[in-house]
Order: structure tokens, then C-alpha cells, then sequence
């Protein structure tokens, strides 16, 4: 079956991956376009699929920061990092901290979202006791629910949100649309879009700053996963210790 095109249908249909809130974007969009819009969310596993049959004419991926590599066909402008954050429990004894390292999840049993069926089902399985579960902060907050907390880890792999579209649907319509993503004023003339590096490292400091080194009696060292143990304040070796919560 051929593909759509974009002149197959009125409406630029876009599509977004599970934590991307694309509101504003829309809301300017119809402010300054006569052209209908249709928005829908979109599997992770599906969507660079749909961008490539067609059925959306662009959509709002999630890609790993580090090493990024512009999918083939694809053109792509990055937008933003997003935190990782690790998921357990309430009652477990990783939320007496604001933030930690992957060396305080050691031992712990770390679920795959993919295996478990979707973020969503993730959660409720670690809401059980079965398991911790890293996630974008973005993906965390959709599913949030008051038996679970979530925690920042500093040293995780962040993931970095792009806007993509097939290079050979390209369009005045496509790159109008581009110009609001990337905040280009109604007045202003349009500029060729950047496309994401075919390789290349998040830049220092992306996401969210990785706190100093706690002080005296304020937590436990990264990979301590006892929670007396954080109150005397002891370290081992394997990085900065966790900020513990405030009272």
C-alpha cells in the first residue's frame, strides 16, 4: 500500500509519544493557521512507523540524549531534554531522598516498561512491591499516583524529545509548522531548519544540574541502599551520596 501524502488529507495530522504535552504548540498554530490540525498520541513502539506510512505528517519522538543518531529519512530538530527519574514504592526507603545515583539502585530489581506492557502497567507493578522502574520525569507524571514517588538519578541516561518528518514529505505547510515548534514569530521570514546531529552528546548540563556532595548527616553513599544507614551519615566508595529529604 503506498504511502499518504500530505495532500491525501486538509488536516496535518501529528503525532506524540507519551509525556509530550504539545498544547502550546497547537494553540499557536491555530492562531495563525486556517489549515485544520488533528493531534493524537501515539505508542513509542508506533511512531516513527506512522511517520513513515503516513499517517502522520509529523510527530514528537523520544530519543536517548547521548549518541543520538537521526533515524535515515528522517529530518529531525531537537527540542529538550528530559530528566530520568527512578519509580518506587512510597513506603520503600529510596523516597527518604531527593535525589541518588545508579549505584543506590544496586541489587534492586529494575522492571522494563516494554516487558511489562507500557508505562502505565510499569507503574501499577511497581505500586506492588515487585520491582523499581526508571522513567523519563515526563512519562512518570502522566502515571502518577499517590503510592509511588519518583526520584531524580543524577547519572542516568536522559532522553531528549525531537520533532521529526519524513525528508521527502517536506513542505511549506511541514516547515510552517516547524517554525512554531521552534518559536519563529508570525512576521518572520522562514529560516532552513536544523536537523538534529547524525551523532553527538547531549550538551554539559543538560536536563537537570546533579547536586553536590551532601554534608554531615545528610544521607548515605550512593549504592547504601539502608535507610539507618543514611542517618549516620556513612559512606562507601562509588560516587556522591543521595540528598536525603528535608523534614
Amino acid at each position: 500500500m503506498a504511502a499518504k501524502t500530505e495532500s491525501d488529507s486538509s488536516a496535518l495530522r501529528v503525532a506524540y509519544v507519551p509525556g509530550v504535552t504539545p498544547g502550546k504548540w497547537l494553540g499557536r498554530w491555530r492562531e495563525r493557521s486556517a489549515r485544520p490540525l488533528d493531534a493524537f498520541p501515539v505508542e513509542e513502539t508506533a511512531a516513527e512507523a506512522m511517520l513513515r506510512s503516513g499517517e502522520a505528517h509529523l510527530a514528537f519522538l523520544r530519543f536517548p540524549a547521548e549518541g543520538y543518531a537521526r533515524p535515515q529519512g528522517l529530518s529531525a530538530v531537537p527540542l529538550y531534554v528530559e530528566q530520568p527519574v527512578v519509580l518506587a514504592p512510597r513506603d520503600h526507603e529510596l523516597s527518604l531522598f531527593d535525589e541518588l545515583d545508579l549505584a543506590a539502585l544496586a541489587g534492586e530489581t529494575l522492571l522494563d516498561p516494554a516487558e511489562m506492557g507500557g508505562a502505565g502497567i510499569g507503574v501499577e507493578v511497581v505500586a506492588s512491591g515487585a520491582g523499581l522502574m526508571l522513567l523519563p520525569m515526563s512519562v512518570a507524571r502522566l502515571h502518577s499516583r499517590r503510592d509511588v514517588v519518583a526520584r531524580p538519578v543524577r547519572d542516568a541516561a536522559a532522553t531528549r524529545i525531537v520533532l521529526a518528518w519524513p525528508e521527502d514529505a517536506d513542505s511549506d505547510t511541514i516547515q510552517e509548522f516547524v517554525g512554531v515548534v521552534r518559536g519563529r514569530t508570525a512576521n518572520s521570514s522562514r529560516q532552513p531548519s536544523a536537523e538534529a546531529p547524525r551523532s553527538g552528546k547531549a550538551g554539559k548540563g543538560a536536563g537537570t544540574k546533579s547536586a553536590k556532595s551532601t554534608g554531615k548527616g545528610t544521607g548515605t553513599a550512593a549504592g547504601t541502599r539502608s535507610a539507618r544507614a543514611a542517618g549516620r551519615g556513612g559512606r562507601t566508595a562509588g560516587g556522591a551520596a543521595p540528598r536525603r529529604r528535608g523534614r
